[in-house]
This record gives structure tokens, sequence and C-alpha cells, in this order.
């Protein structure tokens, strides 16, 4: 097998290993004692989610209308690249390709993955601000104050780079072009990069420009997604027992994840594990922590990778999947 495959099991390995030893004798019974019904409803939650970001894509596609089948298959093979390759840096490749292929141009497809990252972006900036707004009105303790307000400023600091950025893209391009020549890269390689750049701009600005309803429901499909997913660590909570605000479990998640990716490995597995555990198990214990955090990556990784991996393979096939093993390995 190759380097990145060995790499993505001993990450899954690895992000097993952590709520088993933290939970220890009692993780088990956690686990046989959970509903039933509720692991069902969770999963249901998921595959929802995959149907409201396919109807979000379709919207961003505009001139380009595809069935709900073919979006959704486009989404659920994303997710999976996302999942399977560091950083989730597969994700923008397999969505561009499977794009190309029902005739979307390369910098169309890229500005779509822009402004669906852009939507996700400020989702997160307006639901920080509104559990800071929660948090003071109900007396959380300063340390989880102080994690909301920097997660906040560090995600509207980067909103307001990405609006600098793109009003004065075109200093930008020139900045670019200058720091290429000085490193050694000919003009004609620089002019075939800058023509690539100008087409992504345009694409983005037409996307941008679409109607008010359409960007307004990519908002709403957006923030419906992000509501249902990250409902489920606090759903496992309560289906162990220990119910706790549905603010500190977003914190939670979102802060784990964060980690993982930072950790560069495959979907952040290991990384997001150790964070969440340093953040639950005080709050309710290590057994109930390792079975938390068992449930909740079986539901919103695992579940990705397992059921993602077949639609990438029918829709991307083999060389895709293999050209991002090679460039991740690399």
């Amino acid at each position: 097998m190759s380097r990145s495959l060995w790499l993505l099991l001993g990450a899954l390995l690895g992000a097993a290993l952590v709520p088993l030893l933290l939970g220890g004798s009692g993780l088990f019974e956690r686990l046989r004692t959970f509903p039933g019904g509720m692991l069902a409803l969770m999963f249901g939650m998921i595959l929802l989610c995959w149907n409201l970001n396919a109807l979000r894509l379709r919207l961003l596609l505009g001139d380009h209308p595809i069935g709900h089948g073919q979006a959704l298959g486009v989404v659920v093979a994303t997710e999976f690249a996302i999942c399977a390759t560091p950083g989730g840096a597969g994700g923008p490749l397999t969505m561009m390709a499977l794009l190309m292929r029902r005739g979307v141009r390369p910098a169309q497809g890229t500005a779509i993955y822009t402004v669906d990252q852009l939507s996700d972006l400020l989702v997160f900036v307006c639901a920080l601000l509104g559990i800071l707004a929660y948090a003071l009105s109900h007396a959380f303790n300063a340390h989880v104050g102080w994690l909301l307000g920097s997660s906040a400023a560090l995600l509207g600091g980067a909103l307001l780079a990405l609006a600098l950025l793109g009003r004065y893209h075109h200093g930008a391009l020139r900045g670019l072009g200058r720091l290429a020549g000085r490193v050694g890269i000919d003009a004609r390689r620089r002019l075939h990069l800058a023509r690539k750049l100008l087409a992504f701009r345009n694409a983005l600005r037409a996307s941008l420009r679409r109607p008010p309803r359409v960007l307004l429901g990519v908002f709403a499909l957006t923030a419906a997604h992000w509501l249902l997913r990250y409902s489920v660590l606090y759903l496992t909570l309560a289906g162990l027992g220990h119910a706790i605000p549905w603010a500190w479990t977003f914190l939670v998640q979102m802060l784990a994840l964060t980690a993982g990716q930072l950790s560069l490995l495959p979907g952040g597995a290991g990384g997001a594990e150790l964070a969440s555990a340093a953040l639950l198990a005080p709050m309710v214990g290590k057994s109930t922590a390792g079975a938390a955090i068992l449930i909740w990556r079986a539901v919103t990784y695992y579940f990705y990778l397992i059921a993602g991996a077949p639609v990438f393979l029918h829709l991307a096939g083999r060389p895709l999947l293999e050209r991002l093993m090679r460039s991740r390995s690399s």
C-alpha cells in the first residue's frame, strides 16, 4: 500500500485508541446502554446535512443546473476526500474534477468552492457572536468567555482579511508577480498563472453577484447544515445522561476540529480526539467523555469515510484517488 494509505490507517487507529484508553473499563458499558434510536437519528441528521449541501451546490452552480442526485454524489465524494486527506486538501480538487465533468470551468469550480467556504466562515462568526452573547447573559466562566471571544475575533479577522484582499486584489496580484519573478519563474509561466488568477477572480465576482435571494438561500442552507452537524455531540452527551449547554458542545467541536486540522493528519484524526478529550473529561468524566468522542467521531468522521468511499470511486474513479494519495504523500 502507498505511504499515504498507511498514514490514513495509522491515523484511524490512533484516533480510535484515544477514546478507548480514556474511557477505560466503563467505556463499553456506556456504549452498550446508548439509545439505538438516538444513534439512528444522528445518522439521519448527517444524511440531511448532505442533502442540504447538495441544494447549496445547485444554487451556487446557477447557469449549470444538475440534478439533485448528481449534486448529492459530488457532495458525498468531496466530503470523503476532505476526511481522507491531510487538512482536507483533497476536497477542492475532488469537487473541481467532478464539476469539470459536468461542463463547469475550473475557475468557476474553484470560485464555487471558495464561496462555499466563505459561507461556512460567515456562519461560524455569526454563531460564535450569538453564543458569546448567550454566555455573557448566563454567567459562563471567564475561561469559556475568553475562548469564545478569541475564536470570534480570529474568524472575524480572517473575514476582514479576505474582504481587504478582494478590495485590493490588483495590488496583491502585482506583488505576487514580482515575487514569482524573484524566485526564478519565467515570464511565460507568470503570464499563465496571472491568467488563471484573473479567471478565478472573474468567476468569484460573478458568484458573489448572484441575486440576493440566492445568496441568502446559500447562507440559510449553510446555517442549517452546521446547526444539525454540531448538534451531534450535544445529542450524544444527552444520550449518555450528561446534558450540557449546546453552546459549550459547539465550542468543543469547533476547537477540537481546528486542532485536528492543524495536526495535518487525514480528517484531523487523533488531534480532534485529544483536544475534545481535554475539554470534555473535566466536565463529564473520563468514561463518558471517551464514549461520547467515539460515538461523535463515528457519526461525523468514520461514517463519512465508509459511506463516501464507494461514491467517490464510482464518480471520480481510482485514478483520482491515487492522484490525491500521491500528492499528499509527496
